[in-house]
């Protein structure tokens, strides 16, 4: 129950923003969202570094945030280098007094990869042309893949798809959850892209469908390396926020790039 409730409060509340906040009050939402995930993150794989000394890598994590206010991803790529660049400089700084100085440099590095970097183009998303139909259309691929899987995979699952990683995770699971993401795809399509091609649509679901599965494993992977159940505590029922986000966060950025370059590709080859 507790699950649900959350869920369905979760869902509100994004739905609420996506559809009457402002790019700014969007903007600010999402790069809080970056200082939970990243907490939680810097205390998996930073266990023993002081809530303090967290604070300085945190708020380096944000600055590619704070580049996409322009709506323009080459203020994420500013961002994105500042912070690395921060984060070699701090860690110099303090080298004395890191136990492990490459440690914070390698992990901490990736933490803005993983987090800032891809989490940052949910805000690139919501400044395209119909940017909020498109972040709706990512939200129900993802929940409803999430939701599908899971519901197939405790009925119909026996072939697991990534033991080693995932034992709970299975091919039936994967492919009900495509399923169910097409399905929810259709339906955002109809009432909000009603324009866009059906086997665009469809081309999304399946690209989308796989990266957020590995999304899902990825953030596995970390948590797996350090013996950890769940990223955090923060949504009952759930787990942290990164258990959360963790399919959006290779697939913003790849829904990104198609809506950038895919169209512009198949607008070229029907041209000629």
């Amino acid at each position: 129950m507790k699950r649900l409730i959350t869920g369905v409060l979760a869902s509100a509340v994004w739905l609420l923003l996506l559809f009457t906040g402002p790019f700014a009050l969007f903007w600010l939402a999402i790069t809080c969202l970056a200082v939970v995930a990243l907490s939680e993150y810097l205390s998996i794989v930073l266990p023993a570094l002081s809530r303090q000394s967290k604070i300085p890598l945190i708020l380096f994590g944000l600055f590619p945030l704070i580049g996409t206010f322009s709506g323009e991803p080459t203020g994420l790529l500013c961002g994105l280098s500042l912070a690395l660049i921060a984060l070699l400089l701090h860690t110099l700084s303090r080298y004395a007094s890191f136990p492990q100085p490459y440690e914070i440099l390698s992990r901490g590095g990736f933490g803005y990869l993983y987090i800032s970097l891809c989490s940052a183009h949910l805000v690139l998303l919501m400044a395209l042309p119909q940017g909020r139909a498109w972040l709706l259309l990512l939200t129900a691929i993802t929940a409803a893949s999430d939701t599908a899987a899971f519901y197939t995979g405790s009925k119909f699952g026996k072939n697991k798809l990534c033991p080693a990683i995932s034992p709970g995770k299975t091919w039936e699971g994967f492919f009900g959850g495509l399923v169910g993401s097409l399905a929810a795809a259709l339906v955002v399509r109809h009432f909000f892209l009603p324009d866009q091609g059906l086997l665009w649509i469809v081309i999304i679901v399946f690209l989308l469908g796989g990266l957020g599965a590995a999304g899902d494993l990825s953030e596995s992977v970390i948590k797996r390396a350090f013996g950890v159940k769940d990223s955090g505590s923060l949504l009952p029922g759930h787990g942290g926020l990164l258990d959360r986000i963790d399919s959006l966060l290779l697939t913003a950025p790849a829904l990104y790039y198609l809506l950038s370059f895919g169209t512009k590709l198949c607008s070229g080859a029907i041209g000629r």
